[in-house]
């Protein structure tokens, strides 16, 4: 395994023009994966995962949306400075993404088999014939059946877990070195999501490639991931291996996180903890650490001071006032 990281994201700050004004949905967020790793983003919704992963991308929505700060490391090529054709290139062949609603990521108008060839068409010297081969193929692998006949059949006419099948072989067609899984099993049962989920883990077996995995669903987290990355109102909150973090939560958000998941070692004898309040609006971000409003262990340092990132434990790192002093 190489000793660089596959993929180095490095305080990482991306804006939003909007009719109000400019926001920033992301606000020096870093983190590496390294090839064959599985790195999970996790937080609520409204936390920066998504635009995260847009961001890798390149996907980001022009002319609104924009990185202004910050690196993207890809195989040691900074992505975020490179040209829409080179970016094209990469996207699709050497990272593949799995968008978080197949039916909006599948066009309506074309054909499986269509939409399947398009990448190896943009992204290989194959023939006609090829391709097609190629396309069944996958389709066998990622566990459908008939691909054959799938090939000539429209995204309506598919199941959401098929769906969900297709769009993870079109993200895989080319064999990339990484997988973002952007929320994979989201409206998904439960049978249906623990397949998909076995389904990724299997063909990054098989590929060697990395996975970033994003999801609200620590289960998730724990059932696949070795590391992970909670993001909160734009921000990295807590980082660190997933051991580490499910065993000793540091941050109050991690912790509520935590907390919040139903046990089934017993019957609880009082209802679940929460955290309360929502995600604050990007418009009307609290001062200092943008948690303090919803942590009941806030102190005043935390209303007017932005926490830094800091190492606490062996390659653990958090952004909380909290642990700015030895215990």
């Amino acid at each position: 395994m190489s000793h660089s990281p596959l993929l180095e994201v490095q305080d990482l700050v991306t804006e939003f023009e909007t009719d109000e004004g400019v926001v920033r949905a992301l606000d020096g967020v870093s983190f590496s994966i390294g090839e064959g790793q599985t790195l999970g983003l996790v937080g609520e919704s409204g936390c920066g995962k998504s635009v995260t992963a847009l961001s890798i991308m390149g996907l980001l929505p022009r002319p609104a949306g924009r990185i202004v700060a910050g690196s993207i490391l890809f195989n040691n090529q900074r992505l975020n400075t490179l040209p829409t054709r080179s970016m094209e290139t990469i996207r699709g062949q050497s990272i593949g993404m799995v968008f978080q609603e197949p039916m909006t990521a599948l066009n309506p108008v074309h054909t499986i088999g269509r939409q399947l060839t398009e990448s190896l068409r943009l992204h290989t010297n194959l023939n006609d014939q090829a391709r097609i081969q190629a396309a069944v193929s996958m389709l066998d692998r990622v566990g459908i059946p008939a691909p054959d006949i799938r090939m000539t059949e429209y995204p309506h006419q598919l199941s959401g877990g098929m769906r969900q099948r297709v769009v993870i072989a079109m993200a895989l067609i080319c064999q990339p070195k990484l997988l973002i899984a952007d929320e994979p099993t989201t409206a998904l049962d439960v049978t249906i999501q623990a397949q998909i989920l076995d389904l990724i883990k299997d063909l990054q077996n098989e590929m060697g490639m990395a996975v970033i995995m994003i999801t609200h669903d620590l289960g998730v987290i724990a059932e696949t991931c070795e590391s992970m990355v909670v993001m909160y109102a734009g921000r990295v909150a807590e980082r660190g291996s997933v051991k580490q973090i499910f065993g000793s939560p540091m941050h109050p958000y991690t912790q509520g996180l935590l907390s919040s998941i139903p046990k089934l070692d017993g019957i609880p004898k009082s209802r679940l903890p929460v955290i309360e309040g929502i995600v604050p609006s990007l418009f009307d971000l609290p001062t200092g650490c943008r948690f303090n409003n919803r942590c009941a262990r806030a102190i005043t340092l935390c209303r007017e001071s932005v926490p830094a990132l800091r190492e606490r434990q062996a390659d653990q790192i958090i952004a909380c006032h909290l642990w700015d002093e030895p215990s």
